[in-house]
């Protein structure tokens, strides 16, 4: 608005200064020469003037020109929530820019994303061999770019005051190909009499490969018969109300509910250590301890949208995967995320 009231002030302006000086011009002389002289001045002080409101104008229009488009985002429920929180922050800098966030799991998301249909894809564990050649095959090209840490989190029903800590052995014993185990008292003698019921990630999902490589020792050899989901809200509220529950997602989300659930303590031969930010951070939550990832497709990088969404999201993830429930990293890790955008 302060623009266009500006440009219509200095046209008033300049239409006043025309009709001054012709009056002046009537009044003071009858040459003709005079009268050419001034007439001209008039006129050279109103195209002036035009000129630079028009060259004003054009300027703040340079100066206002904004990013606009569609960024299309998917894959990790577990990266979602620092992905989600980057879009927002940066949405409220750049209107006219629309990252669209999607979740389907890592594999689902890499799907989409070595065919081209995303420019960003979020992932709880690195592309797998035959997802890299998918998207070479495709002409995809991408950086992997490290954003945060998470503790992959073994959590229980809240009314559960007995499964405080288990051992790796344990949880292979429940979650390996073929377990019969559908009973806490199998899991350990000292555990009371009463079914078991298990929540995970379904198999599109990074966090289902990390979990199974770490805990049964292939990626993805699992039961089945547990009630699986790429939602992690979902998978919170099936333990939430669900007594005989055990199941397992992102430190995140059992930040976000912890009034709703008990995380499980894991002992890998040193003792239990508890999912904390420390503890993840250290390294001594092990072996669930794990890399978040985006990937870019470096074509998209071209486009300005893009580009300065990346280089924000660099700038931001530290405090805002704090602030979500994940580790952030140190500022020689995000430097490195930049440079691979250069």
């Amino acid at each position: 608005m302060r623009v266009s009231f500006r440009v219509k002030t200095l046209g008033l302006v300049a239409l006043g200064a025309v009709i001054a000086l012709s009056l002046g011009l009537a009044a003071c002389s009858d040459d003709d020469g005079g009268s050419t002289a001034v007439s001209s001045a008039a006129s050279t002080a109103a195209s002036s003037t035009t000129s630079t409101a028009a060259s004003s104008t054009g300027s703040t229009a340079v100066e206002s020109e904004r990013l606009r488009g569609s960024i299309e985002i998917d894959g990790s429920s577990t990266v979602e929530p620092i992905t989600a929180a980057v879009a927002e922050e940066f949405k409220k800098l750049h209107d006219g820019v629309n990252p669209n966030v999607a979740v389907s799991g890592t594999g689902g998301g890499f799907k989409r994303f070595t065919v081209g249909e995303t420019a960003i894809s979020n992932a709880s564990r690195p592309i797998k061999e035959a997802e890299a050649a998918d998207a070479a095959a495709n002409g995809v090209e991408y950086v992997e770019i490290l954003v945060a840490v998470d503790g992959l989190t073994v959590v229980v029903n809240p009314n559960n005051d007995f499964a405080t800590c288990m051992t790796v052995d344990e949880l292979k014993a429940m979650w390996e190909p073929g377990s019969e185990v559908n009973n806490w008292n199998q899991v350990n003698s000292s555990f009371p009499d009463q079914n078991l019921t298990l929540y995970g990630p379904d198999t599109d999902s990074g966090t289902f490969d990390y979990f199974t490589e770490e805990i049964v020792g292939e990626a993805q050899a699992s039961r089945a018969d547990y009630s699986p989901n790429a939602n992690d809200n979902i998978l919170v509220q099936g333990i939430s109300g669900d007594e005989n529950a055990l199941g397992y997602f992102g430190f995140a989300y059992y930040l976000e509910n912890q009034s709703r659930l008990n995380a499980v303590a894991i002992d890998n031969g040193n003792g239990c250590v508890a999912p904390t930010p420390e503890s993840i951070k250290s390294g001594d939550y092990t072996p669930l301890s794990r890399p978040l990832f985006i990937y870019v497709n470096t074509a998209e990088l071209e486009r300005p949208e893009v580009r300065a969404f990346v280089e924000y999201y660099l700038d931001e993830a530290g405090a805002l995967a704090a602030e979500v429930g994940y580790v952030s990293l140190t500022d020689a890790e995000y430097a490195e995320g930049r440079a691979k955008i250069q």
